[in-house]
């Protein structure tokens, strides 16, 4: 049986941002990550969901990497004001004090700080995750995955204000959104670029992700 295939339109919102410019990046070397601020049990959930994605994109995990050491940096903390705390992250993040300020008045709870190599991909991220009850709600399998797969794409400013990255499925599991599934095993096949501005970049992924559900 097929399953439903998807418009062209679906893919290009995902990186569509709300200034109407179209902006995608995903990595092309191997991801890096290192933890801080979670307890072991969580510290596993995390990385199996990055393992999950990197199985799904064919993509790779390193211990180090050989220019930054580390470059998938998650930080989850209780107060905005940690993150003034952590040593030398001013010198990576521009305007750290401010930034922080912004996000404290506008009582974000997140919040991801993409670096980009020469030729546009991802190069590194930073993810930071304030638990505030909302997100102290949310079992760690939503929690770990949401935030991997946030980092795993350069995805628009609105691409999940109304539809979730992840679902629970009838048996309890903790599963992705079949499109963004999709959307990541397309766009990370070899052929497809590290970066693009042109809309045409959601062509080619829909005509991918469509021959998947076709098979």
């Amino acid at each position: 049986m097929v399953k439903n295939l998807i418009k062209k339109e679906s893919i290009e919102a995902y990186f569509t941002r709300s200034d109407g410019k179209y902006i995608f990046a995903r990595w092309g070397r191997p991801i890096a990550p290192v933890v801080f601020g979670i307890q072991d049990e969580t510290l596993i959930t995390l990385k199996s969901a990055l393992q999950s994605m990197v199985g799904l994109a064919n993509h790779e995990l390193a211990e180090t990497d050989p220019e930054l050491g580390s470059n998938a940096m998650f930080f989850f903390f209780l107060s905005w004001d940690e993150v003034l705390e952590v040593k030398d992250l001013d010198k990576i993040i521009p305007d750290l004090s401010k930034l922080v300020e912004r996000l404290k008045s506008i009582q974000a709870n997140q919040y991801r700080f993409f670096r980009f190599e020469a030729e546009g991909g991802i190069k590194a991220v930073f993810t930071f995750i304030c638990m505030d009850e909302n997100l102290s709600s949310v079992s760690a399998e939503v929690l770990c995955l949401n935030q991997v797969v946030q980092m795993f794409l350069l995805w628009s400013d609105d691409a999940f204000k109304h539809n979730s990255p992840t679902l629970v499925a009838k048996n309890g599991r903790v599963i992705l959104n079949p499109i963004v599934g999709d959307i990541i095993r397309s766009v990370y096949e070899p052929t497809m670029p590290l970066y693009s501005n042109d809309k045409s970049h959601a062509l080619r992924a829909h005509a991918r992700i469509n021959l998947f559900r076709k098979n």
